[in-house]
């Protein structure tokens, strides 16, 4: 609503300024043509913005993040740690969610279960780190395809062509993102600049919260 009201604002004091300027001019002006082109205008860049906003697709993580805690390992590490108790979802229980990284890259049961589904593992990992980051800084950061937010915003202009596309946080409002799954498959590789996860999402948290 705010869009519309600010859009037909505008276009009607172009409108304005045709007519002001006809008379400085003195020129015969047809109100008529000049109120249809303008009203053209305006319904033209409402169908853009429309269609713009309609290419983000939403790709809702939150089901896949409970899986760090719903499809568990018999392990007694697993079955004692990653529990729904422990993992909340609040900052604090990503120390759990490093511990069970520390154990999938230093054993060598754990390096074999990445070398077999490392795409798994950065999906269930990745998807529960963004939930965190999402709910703890509580704006309006939602989980949208890649490559629709690729299309859609500058945001990822500087991101390289070899990322891996996959789901991300996006903010409308600061058309800014979040890349919580790519950071998860650097760190899970041994390719990362964070030390652990938590160190990124705090880091992630302060400078998204402001």
């Amino acid at each position: 609503m705010k869009l519309l009201i600010k859009n037909l604002l505008y276009y009607f004091c172009i409108f304005l300024c045709c007519i002001l300027l006809s008379a400085i001019l003195k020129h015969q002006l047809n109100l008529s043509s000049t109120f249809f082109s303008c009203l053209g205008l305006f319904l033209g860049n409402l169908v853009f913005v429309y269609f713009r906003s309609k290419g983000l697709v939403k790709d809702n993580l939150k089901g896949i993040a409970k899986l760090m805690y719903e499809d568990v390992s018999e392990e007694g590490w697993d079955q004692e740690n990653l529990t729904k108790r422990n993992l909340d979802f609040t900052i604090e229980s990503i120390q759990y969610i490093d511990l069970y990284t520390k154990k999938l890259m230093k054993t060598e049961k754990g390096t074999v279960l990445l070398n077999e589904a490392l795409d798994n593992m950065v999906n269930r990992i990745g998807a529960y780190i963004g939930e965190v980051i999402k709910r703890t800084i509580n704006q309006d950061f939602t989980w949208y395809e890649f490559n629709s937010v690729y299309h859609h915003s500058k945001s990822l202009a500087c991101v390289a062509e070899t990322t891996r596309p996959y789901t991300l946080l996006y903010s409308k409002k600061k058309d800014r993102a979040i890349l919580p799954l790519n950071v998860v498959e650097q760190y899970l590789k041994g390719d990362s600049a964070y030390r652990s996860l938590q160190e990124y999402v705090e880091k992630m948290i302060r400078a998204y919260s402001q």
